[in-house]
Formats: structure tokens, sequence, C-alpha cells
């Protein structure tokens, strides 16, 4: 017997408005990182449309959040692991305070730009 699962879109929309908003972008701002109507974003906000599947994966990629999460509102565990990447640690370990503010910050503002899964050469 197959198991019927329905999408609860306003809760969707509620999982995208907080995790937009822990960037803090504006819907006009994150419309544009997306390259979507800031008024489409308003809607999947509110739970008034369901999205594509590319839209989708535009949202998660941007917001760096698993399907499982935006969909099903279930967490998971991230990919950085702190004990292994010592360089990084060793960075932050270095930096005042006020400079893991900056660094927070600054990540906070390039992190939606960033596209998840893309490999990066260093």
């Amino acid at each position: 017997m197959k198991k019927n699962i329905e999408i609860d879109n306003k809760a969707v929309g509620q999982r995208i408005r907080e995790e937009r908003e822990k960037f803090r972008l504006s819907r006009e701002e994150f419309a544009e990182i997306l390259g979507l109507s800031d008024y489409y974003i308003g809607q999947l906000e509110r739970g008034e449309r369901q999205m594509s599947l590319p839209v989708l994966v535009k949202i998660v990629n941007c917001l760096h959040i698993s399907l499982d999460y935006l969909i099903f509102g279930k967490t998971s565990g991230g990919v950085y692991d702190s004990n292994k990447d010592t360089e990084l640690n060793n960075l932050l370990n270095k930096c005042s305070p006020g400079e893991l503010e900056i660094v927070k910050k600054l990540i906070n503002t390039i992190l939606p730009y960033l596209c998840k899964n893309q490999p990066f050469s260093s």
C-alpha cells in the first residue's frame, strides 16, 4: 500500500522565509539572486503556489538547506566537520570576537550566491 504524502505549502513557505531571513535577505534581494520575481517569492512564502522542480533546486542551493528540510522540516547534520578542517579552525582561532562577527557577516553575505555542491579549485 502506497502512502500518500501531502506537502504543506504554508510550512514550506514559512521555512523559505525563515531561512531567507537568516541571511538577512529581503524578498527582493532573494528573488534577484534566484532570477525570479519578488511577487512569486511572496506567493511561495505564503504557501499560495507550488514551485517547479528547477525552482525548488535553486532555493535549496541558495539557502544551503536540504530538500528534506524544506519539504518535510527534517534536519540532518551539515557536511562541515570542524574536527577535520584544521586550517579553517586555525584561522578562526586567530580572530578576536569582533573579527569573528565580521567573518560571520561575510559568510552570511556570500553564501546565498554560492551554488551548493559546486566544486571549487584550490
